[in-house]
């Protein structure tokens, strides 16, 4: 039962990476549109003496349509800033601690269960960061290359 259970801790690292991105992929936010659909209905079905309270979800029903109009707009941002992103100086960190987390794990014990499966995890991690890095690196190269450029020909 000693190897089911190192096994089991050996693999607790992975596991709970995957989990924690399933778990992140898989929250979501409330559906506001049907939240202001269910308030109108109610808006609706409010006797018209009740003044204070229409008044009251009137004022509920605006304020989640501005939070839903806030929520596009800074969506949009997002995804401007997201298409805008060329690579910098946190690729090269990020790929240097992924490749001194693997030389680390090298010299941990071999007779590990999870020993091999987190090296070639750490490999591909470091592959990917490496790639990421050297795209940020190559573009400012290419920018400052045609800056010079752009400097001697004028």
């Amino acid at each position: 039962m000693a190897g089911i259970a190192e096994i089991a801790l050996s693999g607790a690292p992975i596991a709970g990476g995957a989990l924690l991105g399933v778990l992140a992929g898989n929250k979501r936010p409330p559906d506001i549109r049907a939240l202001v659909k269910q308030d109108m209905e109610l808006l609706e079905m409010l006797p018209p003496e009740q003044v204070e309270r229409r008044a009251e979800l009137q004022r509920v029903i605006d304020i989640r349509i501005d939070d839903m109009i806030a929520a596009v707009d800074k969506q949009r941002s997002m995804l401007e800033v997201a298409a805008s992103y060329r690579g910098n100086w946190r690729d090269i960190v990020v790929f240097i601690c992924a490749i001194l987390f693997t030389i680390i794990w090298w010299n941990v014990s071999h007779s590990r269960a999870n020993w091999t499966i987190m090296f070639v995890l750490m490999i591909v991690v470091s592959v990917a960061a490496g790639v990421y890095a050297g795209r940020g690196i190559l573009r400012a190269v290419q920018t400052y290359a045609k800056g010079r450029h752009a400097e001697h020909g004028q």
